[in-house]
C-alpha cells in the first residue's frame, strides 16, 4: 500500500497517461480495479464525439468528466483514478477544472512545468508535477511555495527511457548521455527534503521510463522510491482504449523500429518508425487542414505536422498516417495481456527482489 496524503493506493504502479485516446475510462478503471492509479489522458479524450471538430474543448470537457466516471465505476472504489495534463497544451486551465469536476484523485502534469497548476486545483485534488532532473523539481517547488503556499502531494520523475515526449535534449536521448533515472531520483530527493519538513508532509516518488520488470521496480523501491509508472506494457492489455491496429503495431515492434522523432510540441518525442514518421522525415512539414489550435508552440504556418491528427489517426487504428509514441521497452511485448496479467507479473518479481 501507498499512501498519498489523505487518499491511497493499493499497489505501487501508476499507469502512464497515453494520448490520444489510448488511455481513457477502460485501460484507467481496470488498473486502479487492480489497486493502482489508473490515468486518463486529457489530450482530446472527445476525439470521437460528434461535434469534435465544430468544438474541440467543449468535447474534451464533457469526454473528461465521461471517462472519470465510467473509469471510477468499473475501479469499484478501488485504486485512483488521475487525470495527465500537458502544459504545453491550450486550455490547460480548463481541462484543469473539468478533471476536477468530474471528481478524479489527482492531477498529474507535465510536457512543460506545470507552474500554476495550484493556482486552479490547490486543496481540490492531489497534484504531482512529472519532472526529468533536480533541477526542474527544484523550480517547481520554489514557484509553488512562493505563490500559492502548496508543495506537490507526490512527484513523477520521468526517466529517458520513456516514450512520448521527454524532457531531455535530443543529442542526449541519440548518444545516451541523459542522466540516469538513479541519478535524477537521488537529486529529487534532496529537493523535497526540505519542503517535506515545511509542510510536513511525506511526498512519494514514483519513478517512470523504462520500468521494464518487477526487478527493476524493486531497485527504485530500494533506493526509498514509493512505486513505479509503468506505461507501454499497458498498450498492448484487452481493457486498453485503443484499436487493435495500434496494439498490433506495438507488439510487431523490433528495437531498430523505435528511434526518437521531430515533434510539433519542440520536445523531442519516442515513437515507432513507421510510414507516416517516414514521410515526415522524407517531405519535410505536411500541410495542416483546419487546425485544432491545441498546442502552444505550435503554429500551422511552421509545424512539421499536427501532431493531434496524427495521434488521432493512430488511436482508430490507421497505424501507419499516424503517429505511435512508444517507449523504449516496446520492442519486449509480443502478446496481448490482460491489465491484470500484467500487474500480476510486476508485482510477483518486485516481491521476489525485495
Amino acid at each position: 500500500m501507498v499512501k498519498i496524503q489523505n487518499k491511497q493506493i493499493q499497489i505501487p504502479i501508476i499507469q502512464g497517461g497515453m494520448g490520444v485516446g489510448v488511455s481513457l475510462s477502460s485501460l484507467a478503471g481496470n488498473v486502479a480495479l487492480c489497486g493502482g492509479m489508473g490515468v486518463i489522458s486529457a489530450a482530446h479524450p472527445g476525439f470521437d464525439c460528434k461535434d469534435f471538430r465544430k468544438n474541440q474543448v467543449k468535447a474534451n470537457v464533457e469526454a473528461l468528466k465521461y471517462h472519470i466516471q465510467k473509469a471510477k465505476e468499473i475501479a469499484k472504489e478501488k485504486g485512483m483514478i488521475a487525470v495527465n495534463i500537458m502544459v504545453a497544451g491550450n486550455h490547460y486551465e480548463e481541462y484543469v477544472k473539468a478533471s476536477i469536476a468530474g471528481g478524479c484523485d489527482a492531477i498529474i502534469s507535465g510536457a512543460g512545468l506545470p507552474l500554476e497548476l495550484p493556482k486552479y486545483a490547490k486543496g481540490k485534488t492531489l497534484l504531482a508535477p512529472i519532472v526529468s532532473s533536480g533541477r526542474a523539481m527544484k523550480l517547481i517547488l520554489k514557484i509553488w511555495d512562493k505563490r500559492y503556499q502548496y508543495t506537490p502531494d507526490f512527484v513523477v520523475i520521468e526517466g529517458s527511457d520513456a516514450g512520448g515526449h521527454l524532457g531531455f535534449k535530443k543529442d542526449d536521448l541519440i548518444n545516451h548521455t541523459c542522466e540516469s533515472l538513479k541519478k535524477i531520483l537521488t537529486d529529487v530527493q534532496a529537493e523535497l527534503k526540505p519542503y517535506e519538513e515545511k509542510f510536513r508532509k511525506q511526498i512519494p516518488i514514483f519513478v517512470a521510463g523504462g520500468i521494464d520488470s518487477g526487478k527493476k521496480m524493486a531497485e527504485f523501491i530500494k533506493l526509498k522510491a514509493s512505486g513505479a509508472q509503468i506505461t507501454t506494457p499497458f498498450i498492448a492489455t484487452y481493457e486498453c482504449d485503443a484499436h487493435q491496429n495500434f496494439k498490433d503495431a506495438i507488439i510487431q515492434a523490433n528495437e531498430q523500429d523505435i528511434e526518437i522523432v521531430k515533434s510539433p510540441t519542440g520536445f523531442p518525442g519516442r515513437a515507432i518508425v513507421n510510414d507516416f514518421v517516414k514521410k515526415t522525415r522524407a517531405r519535410g512539414n505536411i500541410t495542416m487542414k483546419n487546425c485544432l489550435h491545441c498546442m502552444l508552440p505550435c503554429t500551422p504556418e511552421d509545424t512539421p505536422y499536427c501532431i493531434s491528427e496524427a495521434l488521432i489517426q493512430s488511436v482508430k487504428g490507421n497505424v501507419n498516417n499516424g503517429l505511435i509514441f512508444v517507449g523504449t521497452q516496446a520492442a519486449r511485448i509480443k502478446e496481448m495481456k490482460h491489465v491484470s496479467e500484467v500487474i500480476h507479473e510486476y508485482l510477483t518479481e518486485m516481491e521476489e527482489n525485495l
